[in-house]
Formats: C-alpha cells, structure tokens, sequence
C-alpha cells in the first residue's frame, strides 16, 4: 500500500471568494485600501474557509486561492525575468452552447529566470497557522513550470537572453526547487503543481496550434516530464507531489478537449509524482483506458464531480464510474475529486457556495463509502 494523499477525497485547491474578498480586492485596485489592509480582509476569510472544509471532511486544506487573481500569474510574475503581456486569444466553450472570449495572460521571458525571494512562504505559513484539525494538512497550489514555456513558445523566451532552450529548463527548474525547498523548510508536505498544458496536448487542435509554434507535442509531453520532475527534487521524501491536469477553467467554460491517450504513457510514468488530478467530469475528457498505463506507487485522483455546472450528480452515477475506472487501474490507486477548481480566477465558476459546499460532501461521502 503506498497511498500517500491524506484523504481519499481530495480537491484540486480553488474556491469562491467571498464577498468580502471581492470587495477589499475592488478597494485596492481603486487605491481606496492599502495591500496591508487587503491581506487581513483575506486573513480572516481563510481562516474561516479552513474551518469550513475541515468540517465538510477534507483532509487536504488549501487557503482556496484567496489571494490571487489568476491561478498562475500572481505566482509566475514574482520570478525574476518573467513578465505577462497580452493574453492568447481562446474562445473558450460552455454547456449552454455558448462561447466565452478570455484571453489568459501569456507569461514571456525578458530576462534569466530566477528565484529572488520565497514566493507562497508567508502564504503557506499563515495557512498552516489556521489548519490544525486531527488528520488535516495544508496543501499548497502553485502553477505548473510549464506555463512560463507552451502559450508562447520559444517566440516568448529571446535568444538573446537563453541562446538554448536547455539553459531556459534549467533556469526554470532551479527556481521552482528553491520554492519547493522554501516550503519544504517551513513545514509544508504537500505541494500540487496545475497544469494546463499537457492536457491541451491531448486536444487535437491544441496540439496543431502547438507544431505550429515550433513543438513536438510527444517531445515537449516528455520535456515538461523532465521540467517538473527537476522542479521538485528538493522536495523531502514524505512529501506529497500532486499534478492537476485543466483544460481550462472560467466562469464555467473550458479551452481544450480530448481524451489523455496522446500524453498518458509519458506523463504517468516520466512523471515522478504521487498523484495525478484529472478530469473526467463530461465525455470531453474521453475514457478511462489511458489509466492502463498508470504503474503501481502512483494514485489517479478522478475528477468526476464537475465545478462548472451547480447540479448535483447522483452518489450511484460516481460509483458506476469508478467501478468503470478500476477496470484499468487498480481501486487501491484511485480516489476522488472535484473535477477542477470552483475559481481558477477571481471570477468564480457560474455556481452557488451552496452548490460548491454540496459538491464537496459528495466526493467526502462517497470515498467513503468506496474505500472505507
């Protein structure tokens, strides 16, 4: 038995901001409050957001994203020689037929990639300071490394700065090691990186728009391997290392489909990782036969409870669909999640906290009546 997550329900990390939040964060854009004055607005809602997931049964804890504006960019832009411009323009698609124009951020590189100060550490010890429930543990999402290469590509990464892409990786990977061991030195055991990108190289458009960035999406799937796995070499051993895979999260909309056959092979056995979060909440995300490749040590957290639309699936539907998941991979090497996050961005998905606190007891009751 080597299931290393705290819980078999668990969650990839993102929640609702509260109103109150909401408006501090309007207040300081306005130049009405200082950062000072936001940041114990975003004290207090966390500190009752850990209260009330140790109550809904989580064991995994995060501080729900409060802090951020978008899941990636708040964190990437505190590297040294990172900058955003201009978002890559997607329409990105929903249930009602309708689509979403947003173009998140594109992350480029202006000059060499480096760590310069702890970036998640005050964050995760704030955080830490709040979660103390028997069993429960912080948990602390940070963007994958992968988001300063794909959206850009080499175009977003000057020669004149890294003459070869190897140099660009292992810049990459020193910075995200420091981070980790940042953390690591504070305490923090369990650490998901969010990824986007090796899912959009299972969408068949994605992955044109990707050769035609100059990529090799099989050869790029493997180098993003190699990327994340460097990034978290500092971590301690009883570290838990979770990788969520997103096809897009906005206002309930998404950017990419397509099932993980293209990426599956590398990612679940190149990726030294203890858990992998995939979605797997619509037939966008297409079957479960890919698990066949997920080798023994490793754990699936199946994302079967969609975050984008408020209706409640049925405790039977889950079941049926993880008795048809453990048909490629073992049952002792599942578990269970939402399929995304409920607010990748300050936006929040099109859903109701109440909808959210019911999608939450869902994945909590039915894991265990699955596992125990």
């Amino acid at each position: 038995m080597t299931f290393k997550l705290p819980s078999r329900a668990d969650h990839v990390g993102s929640f609702l901001r509260p109103q109150s939040v909401i408006e501090a964060r309007a207040a300081k854009a306005a130049d009405m409050i200082d950062a000072a004055a936001l940041r114990t607005v975003e004290d207090a809602a966390i500190a009752d957001l850990v209260r009330w997931q140790a109550e809904q049964g989580l064991k995994a804890i995060t501080d729900g994203e409060f802090r951020r504006y978008f899941f990636h960019t708040d964190f990437l832009l505190q590297l040294d020689g990172v900058e955003e411009r201009g978002g890559m323009a997607k329409a990105f698609k929903n249930d009602a037929g309708k689509d979403v124009s947003f173009a998140p951020p594109v992350m480029v590189v202006t000059g060499k990639v480096a760590h310069a100060r702890p970036i998640q550490l005050a964050d995760y010890q704030y955080l830490a300071s709040q979660v103390s429930e028997p069993g429960t543990v912080a948990k602390v999402t940070i963007p994958s490394p992968s988001m300063l290469h794909f959206r850009a590509g080499r175009s977003g990464i000057p020669e004149s700065v890294y003459p070869t892409m190897d140099e660009f990786y292992t810049d990459v990977a020193t910075a995200y090691r420091a981070e980790v061991a940042s953390l690591a030195e504070a305490g923090c055991r369990y650490v998901q990186m969010d990824d986007t990108n090796l899912a959009y190289l299972c969408d068949d458009e994605q992955r044109e728009a990707a050769k035609a960035r100059g990529m090799d999406p099989d050869d790029t799937t493997r180098q993003y391997a190699k990327l994340i796995n460097e990034s978290f070499a500092s971590a301690p051993a009883d570290m838990v290392k979770a990788i969520h895979l997103c096809r897009g999260n906005f206002r309930s909309s998404w950017a990419a489909e397509g099932g993980y056959e293209p990426v599956a092979e590398i990612m679940l056995n190149e990726l030294d990782i203890d858990a992998f979060f995939l979605e797997y909440d619509d037939p966008r995300s297409g079957d479960f036969a890919p698990l066949r490749h997920l080798p023994k040590g490793k754990t699936v957290v199946l994302g079967l409870v969609t975050t984008k639309l408020g209706e409640l699936e049925g405790k039977d539907d889950i079941k049926r669909r993880i008795d048809e998941a453990a048909k490629y991979a073992p049952l002792d090497q599942l578990a269970l999640s939402p399929q995304c996050g409920f607010a990748s961005t300050v936006h929040g998905n099109d859903i109701t906290t109440q909808q959210q606190a019911d999608k939450i007891r869902l994945c909590v009751e039915v894991a265990e009546e699955v596992w125990g």
